[in-house]
């Protein structure tokens, strides 16, 4: 797990201005730095690499790595879990290796096979090679995009990292923010891949690599996750080789990340995908394992308790820290630096304090992430499902509903459901509900923040299109891009075993019916978990993992909140609408509607960020 960075233009610059680039990422990697420049005949090129040292603890793992004919040079960012099955395949093929980390199997692993490398590797990763002799910089990113990759591209300047940080950094970089993406933040609370919160400035999409060489720009897919869902609803598999198959790869992938020569652990929630995690992790370890929660004072959000429980039966080396308003919002003032683009899912705060408890005592942890796209798991689901039923009433009742005062009036729920008519954007209707609101704070309502990817997903089945869509947009630019962001702030790698392409996988072959029976949502997945944990451990209603926004906004938040809307500044700042601004928030003051709360947190996170990275306004 490391930070990476670099650039690739017709002008070099300075090592120092590469090393204070690649130093805003220390947190990403404290036990090792490198850089390298290098100019030719057809421009200048610099590569650098935070490093926290994971597989191969000694110097040989010190990047930026070379391959041994020098003609390759390589930065990265992950770990690559099948790196032994790919080392013997390579000695065999001739190669020879002098460490025992992943990384020089990579650069290998590139000569051999070129740009289908990135095909043959299971792990999450984001690479960067340069080819010396071509002078070709390729990035590639994982799969499900597990480990972030930003590029900026304007003239011959193309600049890349691990996070936003390096890019700002980067001399001649200007800091123009792309106000549609504001829109999506305050809808969304993240921003998906491709966009980023600044023009030119992009994420790469998982399972994708870009090749840069003469000042062009070529992307590509190895693995797309369409192609994947309709290769696997070609081979159907039944109930019992399902689980099966399942299971066997549950196991496997979990004991590959837990090879490692630094101390491991889980985060264990006492959810299904957490709790299942941990019982393989115990099974294929057969010793006890590590695991961690966080626990809430309040009765209504605390988890911790069950997942004591669950501890306790599998017989873990458990820990457990119990947190309030005041241990959660000291972690404000670091939000925007350790996230440095505008991110505003709340839940990312106690993530950031499980991290820094497991950070304790270990330098790996495995999360159940992935298992609610996958499966089937969110409440989101059963909505869909619900309005998929329900589809011909809306044709009937819309149009007799037409009349637009008489509409306003409805509750914005039901206004998402009659306004649902778009053919391309069926799983997305509460969205209508957001956009509403955004629209009033920015006054653009021109900007668009549904998922065109919908479009491209042609199943009969709202909830699997839904699934789809969560994982090519929630999945990585929310859910993991929260986890890795949290978890990096205290130098820890973060693994996801249900993520593992293989289980990805199986899943598209796994018919819907045996996820989602009946209303039990994750339903294949809790018939695996049963078989470690007993049922009544894991039968109970899930929990939410975030914070008290409504009380905060109300109380101990609300003087910051009132100072960064100060009509003046909203004015000189040219964003917001001020009137809207104040409007939202009297609304929230007596509404305890979520939207209100979650919209007006999403102002409060960017207006951090914005003082931040951007322009102190405030500073008077």
């Amino acid at each position: 797990m490391c930070g990476i960075c670099g650039y690739f233009s017709d002008q070099e610059i300075s090592a120092r201005a590469l090393q204070e680039m690649n130093d805003t990422m220390y947190h990403r990697g404290p036990d090792d730095s490198g850089i390298w420049q290098e100019v030719s005949g057809r421009g200048a090129v610099g590569l650098a690499q935070r490093r926290l040292s994971i597989l191969d603890l000694s110097p040989m793992g010190h990047q930026p790595m070379f391959s041994r004919d020098n003609k390759i040079a390589a930065v990265y960012n992950g770990e690559i879990y099948n790196y032994r099955e790919l080392k013997k395949e390579l000695e065999a093929a001739g190669h020879t290796f002098v460490s025992a980390c992943d990384t020089e199997v990579m650069i290998a692993a590139y000569q051999q096979w070129g740009y289908e490398c990135f095909g043959r590797f299971n792990g999450m990763f984001a690479i960067a090679l340069y080819e010396t002799e071509s002078a070709t910089l390729i990035l590639a990113r994982d799969r499900m995009g597990k480990k972030p990759l930003y590029y900026y591209k304007k003239g011959k300047d193309f600049v890349f990292a691990s996070e936003l940080k390096p890019i700002m950094k980067y001399p001649g970089f200007r800091k123009k923010i792309d106000k549609r993406m504001i829109k999506k933040l305050l809808c969304s609370k993240y921003i998906e891949a491709p966009d980023s919160i600044f023009e030119d400035t992009f994420k790469m999409l998982p399972g994708s690599y870009l090749v840069r060489r003469d000042g062009e720009t070529v992307l590509r897919r190895y693995w797309d996750i369409i192609e994947q869902k309709r290769l696997g609803m070609e081979r159907p598999l039944s109930y019992e080789a399902s689980l099966r198959e399942l299971e066997g790869l549950v196991l496997d992938s979990v004991a590959k990340r837990l090879i490692a020569d630094v101390p491991t652990g889980v985060f264990l929630s006492g959810g299904i995908d957490s709790a299942l995690v941990t019982a393989a992790a115990r099974q294929v370890s057969g010793e006890p394992v590590k695991s961690f929660s966080i626990g809430f004072h309040e009765k209504e959000r605390n988890e911790a308790v069950f997942a004591a429980e669950i501890a306790r039966y599998l017989g873990t080396k458990h820990k457990e820290l119990y947190i309030g308003d005041k241990e959660t919002l000291s972690l404000l003032h670091d939000l925007p630096y350790y996230y440095d683009e505008p991110f505003s899912d709340s839940s990312q705060l106690p993530t950031m304090l499980v991290s820094r408890l497991a950070s304790e005592d270990i330098k790996v942890a495995l999360s159940g992430d992935g298992g609610d796209e996958l499966f089937c798991g969110y409440k989101m689901y059963d909505w869909v499902f619900i309005a998929q039923k329900a589809e011909w009433m809306r044709r009937i009742v819309a149009p007799v509903m037409g009349s637009m005062p008489l509409r306003q009036k409805l509750p914005a729920e039901l206004r998402a459901f009659l306004n649902n008519r778009d053919s391309n954007y069926k799983t997305q209707f509460f969205l209508h509900v957001m956009m509403e609101e955004a629209d009033k704070l920015l006054g653009m309502p021109e900007a668009e923040v549904r998922y065109g990817w919908e479009k491209e997903l042609h199943y009969r089945n709202w909830q699997e299109r839904r699934m789809v869509l969560d994982m090519m947009t929630y999945l990585p630019d929310e859910v993991l891009a929260k986890t890795d962001r949290a978890s990096m702030k205290y130098s820890l790698e973060v693994r996801c075993p249900l993520l593992d392409y293989r289980i990805v996988e199986l899943a598209f072959s796994i018919p819907h019916g045996f996820k989602y029976k009946k209303g039990n949502k994750k339903y294949i997945l809790k018939e695996l978990a049963y078989q470690y944990i007993p049922r009544e451990l894991l039968d109970r209603p899930k929990k939410g993992f975030g914070v008290p926004l409504r009380k905060w906004l109300r109380t101990v938040l609300a003087p910051e909140i009132d100072r960064y809307a100060d009509q003046d500044i909203l004015k000189r700042q040219n964003i917001f609408v001020p009137e809207a601004v104040g409007e939202l928030i009297r609304r929230q003051e007596k509404s305890d509607r979520i939207m209100y709360s979650s919209m007006l947190w999403s102002f409060y996170v960017f207006q951090r960020w914005y003082q931040m990275f951007v322009e102190d306004l405030w500073d008077r």
